[in-house]
């Protein structure tokens, strides 16, 4: 059971927020592990909607805590609100005297896998009075693997919120039966929640409000086919279809939201020419479809969403670092007046007041890590409020390039390496540090691994191969069915150009990755033996039919989840021969370098039963491997302490094996 342990506590600063200046002696070359290794001081801001607040998630003791800060006292120290059995990580006001704390503790629940729990608790800004959400609700609380999904926060309404639960069976046993996803309307003074919309029964997945708790529609997903079903309300014509869609593979509808007029569902979509993923407009009266925005390049990476009404208001594209663009004109004036400010930097506004007085923005590049600024917009003014990696100065850093390249095929391959500071980009050491997903990106703004591994000396190639998200639908279906055939190649194909370059020691290179990353470390080991002098994986996959058949048992074997998993790893998720031949962990014995292995106890998305039998199966084939378990950790390194220990130990095994 979930208690709210959250201690409402006051530090001390001399500057406002963190202290912005190293204390380290410029002369030193090499700063510490934990200057890399460190939580951001500050990440996930929210502004109150009266702009008197700032709430952030911030670093404090090696752990997330949450903190509240008043503006108009430069110098007060913040609120700290730290929780001792999860991770703390994000923060939202809903009302300007409730703060929304989201806490993530995977947990063993209804049985002995882990599973990704979240819990939502409310604070006063002083940090007292906290209520968990859904507190009248045992069964949600003990058994529920979320109760933290947020569907409208209702800044007109003083008193509620409100969210969507899965209720029946094994989470609110009779009441509603068969399971299903309800809508709620909960007090965030008390936490108390009250049923008010079930509509698709077991069919509905998702629920979209319009910014005052009203519901204008619904997603229901139906089996055999696998179809998603959008449906429009209101009061005069009750429920009605108005769109429906193939959903297997995880195509189905991606909701964003709500447009600014309120009047259409915007909706990820697909162009035919050239084939990028943008946003269309799903009209709530006739279902009609209409274009709102594409790039001829690049797909939408992300809806951006204005944070009162939960409505649509722009869209952000990764060229080489994140473009953030504006439907509304004022929005994108003011997106203007900031890049034109800090030339060359990736620009965000990541939180405002309901005025738009107010502004949060992170400025961050290649080789400087986010820095937070307050942006007064009546006063013209930016004030500085702190970096991210305070221990860590520019020159610290290794310079990224673009490091494009031709697959084997005659595919182009985009890629960035990051060379080590201060040293000539020939036969050096090399780690390959291929991405996780495999849906996701690698892009040229500041990363801490790869500039941690570069500041020791080695050069980064970091491949975004096929089947990586963000370059169009032909990219990234070209790697479904590829994981260890094509998708691999890509890697591979990459290393051959770094050694025909000349950047590259070919007896000095290291693969190392985690989750699907890790993945292609250990795959990199098995399958292009000679390639590779070591291999080093964080939360790995490694064998594909126990994670699938692992995935099928969490959410259904006819399951969207398992439909989207079988595009990329096969066809058939048991096909044995195919996963096996494809899986690490099954050649082992095939691997003649050294393997570290790290994985968390409490990981809920790879669970370590795969780190278990990759290293058994290395030890049974009389291989060297290192395995590293960390106790309450997930698969994303919550924790500080975590992401020091892995850096360090790399850091020794890369020594050890391909040198410095």
């Amino acid at each position: 059971m979930v208690r709210a342990r959250l201690v409402a506590c006051v530090f001390a600063c001399a500057a406002f927020f963190f202290p912005i200046h190293s204390a380290r002696c410029q002369a030193v070359v090499q700063p510490p592990v934990e200057a890399f290794g460190a939580l951001p001081a500050m990440s996930d801001p929210s502004l109150s909607p009266d702009g008197k607040y700032l709430a952030l998630v911030q670093a404090y003791k090696g752990r997330p805590v949450a903190t509240i800060w008043t503006l108009d006292q430069t110098g007060a120290a913040p609120v700290i609100i730290p929780y001792t059995d999860g991770f703390i990580d994000n923060v939202r006001w809903a009302k300007n005297n409730r703060l929304l704390i989201r806490i993530n503790m995977n947990a063993r629940v209804m049985g002995d896998d882990v599973n990704p729990w979240h819990r939502t608790v409310a604070v006063d800004p002083d940090g007292k009075n906290p209520a968990m959400m859904f507190s009248n609700m045992q069964e949600a609380r003990d058994n529920n693997y979320s109760a933290s999904r947020i569907a409208d926060v209702a800044p007109d309404d003083p008193e509620n919120i409100y969210m969507m639960l899965y209720a029946g069976g094994g989470y609110l046993l009779g009441v509603y039966d068969p399971p299903q996803l309800v809508m709620f309307r909960v007090s965030v003074n008390t936490g108390r929640a009250f049923s008010f919309g079930s509509g698709g029964g077991a069919h509905t997945i998702a629920w979209f409000t319009d910014g005052n708790g009203k519901v204008v529609a619904r997603e229901d997903q139906t089996k055999d086919p696998l179809v998603d079903h959008i449906l429009a309300y209101t009061e005069d014509k009750g429920w009605r279809e108005i769109a429906s869609a193939d959903a297997t593979g995880g195509q189905g509808f991606d909701v964003q939201g709500l447009s600014l007029d309120g009047k259409s569902l915007v909706i990820d979509a697909h162009s035919d020419d050239p084939g990028t993923s943008g946003l269309v407009q799903l009209s709530l009266a006739d279902g009609k479809l209409s274009s709102l925005y594409f790039n001829p390049t690049y797909d939408v990476d992300d809806a951006l969403a204005d944070p009162w009404t939960g409505r649509v208001v722009g869209a952000a594209i990764i060229t080489h670092m994140e473009k953030d663009l504006y439907f509304d004109p004022a929005l994108q004036q003011m997106q203007d007046q900031l890049s034109d400010h800090f030339p060359g930097s990736s620009v965000h506004a990541l939180s405002w007041d309901r005025a738009v007085d107010k502004v949060i923005v992170s400025v961050d590049g290649p080789t400087s890590p986010p820095e937070f600024y307050l942006f007064d917009r009546k006063n013209n003014a930016l004030k500085r409020l702190g970096r991210t990696y305070a221990g860590l100065q520019s020159s610290d850093l290794g310079q990224i390039n673009v490091y494009d390249y031709k697959a084997r095929d005659g595919l182009d391959i985009p890629a960035y390496l990051t060379l080590p500071p201060g040293k000539t980009p020939k036969n050096l050491p090399v780690v390959i540090l291929p991405h996780g997903g495999p849906m996701a990106r690698d892009d040229m703004e500041f990363d801490w691994e790869s500039q941690f591994l570069a500041n020791r000396g080695y050069a980064v190639l970091r491949p975004n191969f096929r089947g990586s998200s963000g370059y169009g639908r032909k990219f990234e279906e070209a790697g479904y069915g590829q994981w260890g055939l094509k998708m691999q190649d890509d890697i591979t194909d990459g290393v051959k150009k770094l050694i025909a370059d000349g950047i590259a020691d070919p007896k000095r290179i290291c693969i190392v990755g985690g989750s699907y990353g890790g993945y292609a470390a250990l795959a990199g080991a098995a399958f292009t033996p000679d390639l590779y002098a070591c291999a080093a994986a964080w939360a790995p996959v490694t064998d594909l039919r126990q994670f699938l058949a692992t995935r099928a048992s969490d959410f259904g074997r006819d399951s969207w989840m398992i439909s989207t998993w079988t595009r990329y790893v096969g066809d058939r998720w048991d096909d044995a021969k195919k996963l096996d031949a494809a899986s690490p962990a099954q050649n082992a014995a095939k691997i003649r370098v050294p393997v570290l292995l790290m994985h968390g106890e409490a990981d809920a998305t790879v669970r370590i039963d795969q780190s278990e039998m990759m290293e058994s199966a290395l030890r049974r084939a009389g291989k060297k491997v290192t395995f590293i378990r960390i106790p309450k950790e997930t698969h994303h390194m919550q924790a500080a302490d975590s992401r020091v220990l892995w850096l360090t130990e790399l850091e020794k095994f890369l020594k050890e094996n391909i040198g410095n």
